[in-house]
């Protein structure tokens, strides 16, 4: 797994980095780091290197502050792990808007941590998962947390991710490949519970900025999925 951490203390990063270590060898999991001691360095580095698992970063840092920095992130990676480690309890509610995993709050809890970086884990496996489709122009694999949602044309399903996938193949079919991220909402869509934002009883709203319809009596069914997601 790879890692960055912003901070700028330079003690902190070396206490952050060998806890790190420390859990990746109980896991039997190579772990590398890049270091960073502002924010503006590290966005600097990002422009030309993007394959981070883990964004360990400081709040409180001079100039650009770590929530800033997240949302700047966030416009380009929706998935890197994001961890806010600091001294301040000010930030939390910053901290949900960029979509971070958690909240480690400074002397860092060795115990805690690991417990965070588990979850980590699991969500950067999520992450991996994929289907293979075949659509009239092309084959190709999809990522699954790429999916917003998928509903159905007549004899075709619409797969849409940043495009929209076209392919000859029933709603039931394809759910079979998907996993419990995906809510079946009547006999035509399955939505990504992740990707929902709001919903009213008439439609799901996602943070892709698509609307999906809801059909009568589903709304509970939707909320009861995202609670359990949480």
């Amino acid at each position: 797994m790879r890692f960055a951490i912003v901070d700028d203390n330079e003690l902190d990063i070396e206490n952050v980095k060998n806890k790190v270590k420390e859990w990746g060898e109980c896991k039997g999991i190579d772990t590398t780091f890049l270091e960073f001691d502002s924010a503006e360095a590290f966005l600097f580095s990002y422009e030309d290197v993007k394959n981070y698992d883990v964004l360990l970063l400081d709040i409180e840092m001079k100039d650009m502050d770590g929530v800033e920095m997240a949302k700047r992130i966030r416009k380009v990676d929706s998935d890197v792990v994001i961890i806010f480690i600091t001294g301040y309890s000010d930030y939390i509610l910053d901290g949900y808007d960029v979509g971070a995993l958690n909240y480690l709050m400074k002397p860092l809890d060795t115990e805690k941590l690991f417990r965070v970086l588990d979850i980590a884990l699991t969500k950067i496996d999520s992450n991996s998962k994929s289907i293979y489709i075949s659509t009239s122009e092309e084959s190709c694999r999809i990522q699954l947390n790429s999916i917003s949602y998928i509903d159905v044309d007549r004899n075709y399903i619409m797969i849409h991710t940043d495009k929209i996938y076209r392919v000859k193949r029933t709603l039931a079919s394809i759910e079979e490949e998907l996993d419990e991220r995906f809510l079946r909402i009547g006999r035509s869509a399955l939505i990504n519970i992740e990707k929902v934002l709001r919903v009213t009883k008439t439609d799901v709203f996602l943070n892709t900025g698509e609307m999906v319809p809801l059909p009568r009596g589903a709304y509970e069914k939707v909320n009861r999925a995202i609670i359990n997601m949480k």
